[in-house]
């Protein structure tokens, strides 16, 4: 009779969802490689932890063919064990028992020690900034505070991440100044609701502070602000992005719809006339600010009328970035005692509305920046491209900017002059500046 072989465990994470989720992995993967353990992050292992996301229908359905995918393969004797984690598992932890009962174990959020225990390791609370980043090196996740305090209707991060915890200042420079240590030149700034940071620790808005000491760290080149909330928006942050080069005149602020009906049931706290301020504030005080938002369409009761005031106030507004999702009806949030009364694709015509309208104003955007040229950070080599971004562009969402590989060689992870030479909606083409 053979004896099984005494083979070596890898441990393979797998990541779904936002980057919030990508974080979260990356201190997982910390924790697992400080313990000696031998750590992946979507490649092949033995042993794979499932990091879900539980936001809308088509990320939860997603999550569970990942989770149904890998238990296959541990039926067939390709992988050992499987464990489950994040947010799906945070918010239907009985459900998926029930429903997939041969997952070895599942963890919420908050329940890292425990499942790290499941591993064979120990939790090590002094790892402080300790991360296995799975980012291209130049750019990095800085999650700067975890869980919401918000009562948006529609939303079940509460639900799956609890209420809104900072991290101190100075866990968070240690954090950026390891980051820096590994050649990583730019911070992307993330949390369900920056402008709220500080106010649990401080008793104040604190994210103008927080960027004046992160400005500080050698080698941090770039600081990007994500999810920022239009109530209560700290002013002070905007001083601080015009002075300090470092901090991109970038910002990513979801605004979801501007039909007072329908942000008063969203329970946004806002208006539109109290949000068109808002943004003319922050033209006037930072001009040369890129603002990306998003936003949803097919809201319960959002009638034809309320849609046009919303697709004629996104013709007005020429945001420079935007991303439109269709509403996704879910459970225990407080939108979910609403009819669901949109159908489906009447949802999906306006989600297309939005997004050829906002096509169009990208494309003319674009066409400005011919013959500028931009500082930008080259993050990869795709075919016979290279591939950057300039300050007003995030990974994976915004404009690339694309220089020909066959004609020009540029460093990876380094920073490049570029000069445009032609532009399309989504994308720019240009060639180093001479």
């Amino acid at each position: 009779m053979r004896t099984k072989t005494l083979k070596k465990n890898k441990i393979n994470v797998v990541t779904l969802g936002c980057s919030k989720n990508i974080y979260d992995s990356e201190v997982l993967m910390g924790q697992l490689k400080a313990n000696k353990k031998d750590v992946v992050h979507e490649e092949e292992g033995n042993i794979v932890v499932i990091n879900t996301c539980g936001f809308i229908a088509n990320a939860k359905e997603e999550s569970v063919n990942t989770i149904l995918e890998y238990v296959e393969k541990k039926e067939a004797g390709a992988v050992d064990k499987v464990f489950v984690t994040g947010c799906l598992s945070e918010r239907y932890k009985p459900d998926l028992q029930k429903e997939i009962p041969d997952v070895d174990a599942y963890f919420g959020t908050s329940e890292l020690p425990n499942l790290l225990k499941a591993l064979g390791a120990d939790y090590k609370h002094e790892l402080i900034g300790e991360r296995l980043t799975t980012t291209p090196k130049n750019y990095a996740y800085l999650k700067i505070a975890e869980g919401c305090d918000r009562p948006c209707s529609f939303c079940a991060i509460p639900i799956m991440r609890g209420k809104h915890r900072s991290k101190p200042i100075a866990d968070l420079v240690t954090e950026a100044e390891k980051l820096a240590a590994k050649g990583v030149k730019e911070l992307i700034l993330i949390a369900q609701d920056l402008t709220y940071y500080g106010l649990d620790l401080y008793k104040k808005r604190n994210l103008a502070e927080l960027l004046e000491e992160l400005v500080k760290v050698d080698g941090i080149e770039w600081i990007r602000l994500h999810y920022a909330f239009p109530t209560g928006f700290p002013m002070d942050v905007l001083d601080v992005m015009k002075r300090e080069p470092k901090v991109c005149n970038y910002l990513d602020i979801p605004l979801q719809h501007i039909s007072d009906a329908i942000l008063k049931s969203m329970r946004r706290g806002t208006t539109q006339a109290k949000t068109t301020k808002l943004l003319t504030e922050f033209r006037a005080a930072v001009p040369e600010m890129t603002i990306r938002t998003t936003l949803i369409v097919g809201y319960p009761g959002e009638t034809e009328e309320d849609f046009q005031t919303l697709k004629a106030w996104v013709a007005a507004m020429r945001f420079e970035r935007l991303g439109c999702f269709t509403y996704s009806h879910e459970e225990n949030t407080h939108a979910y005692t609403l009819t669901d009364d949109v159908p489906e694709a009447v949802k999906q015509d306006r989600a297309n509305e939005i997004m050829e309208l906002q096509s169009q104003i990208s494309w003319e955007l674009n066409q400005e920046k011919i013959g500028q040229t931009f500082k930008c950070i080259i993050d990869r080599k795709e075919g016979n491209y290279f591939v950057g971004r300039t300050e007003f562009d995030s990974p994976d969402v915004d404009n690339e900017v694309l220089i020909d590989a066959t004609k020009h060689y540029l460093k990876q992870g380094a920073f490049a002059n570029i000069t445009i030479t032609d532009a399309a909606d989504f994308d720019l083409y240009g060639e180093p500046a001479v």
